[in-house]
């Protein structure tokens, strides 16, 4: 069974960094395509990242090109989201994801079949 569990969430200072990171077992890294969504309360989840399986092609939504970045790590089998230039609108619950289809770009929940619980990320001064 396939598992995720996300941290580094927390308070950050607008213009502030935070890394997240997702730990899977289950399943080897290498054989998952990856995302990163958020949800704020009374909105919708958003896309926010999504890797390849080889990692060697990443999207973005809108609202995060040139700040986040999604990576990861098959030796410890985690997926990172790194958050440069925080703004308070980034404030979300933020939600790991996998499946195991062979089609990249997943830009929408529904193509996802793994879920973490998610950490929340709040910016504010």
């Amino acid at each position: 069974q396939v598992q995720l569990v996300e941290s580094g969430g927390g308070l950050v200072q607008p213009g502030g960094s935070l890394r997240l990171s997702c730990v899977i077992s289950g399943r080897a890294i290498s054989d998952l395509v990856t995302g990163w969504f958020r949800q704020a309360p009374g909105k919708e989840r958003e896309f926010v990242a999504t890797s390849t399986r080889s990692g060697t092609m990443k999207f973005y939504g809108e609202s995060v090109k040139g700040r986040f970045t999604i990576s990861k790590d098959n030796a410890q089998n985690t997926v990172y989201l790194q958050m440069n230039s925080l703004k308070p609108e980034d404030t979300s619950v933020y939600y790991c994801a996998a499946t195991e289809t062979i089609y990249t770009n997943l830009q929408f929940d529904s193509d996802y079949d793994y879920w973490g619980p998610g950490t929340q990320v709040t910016v504010s001064s």
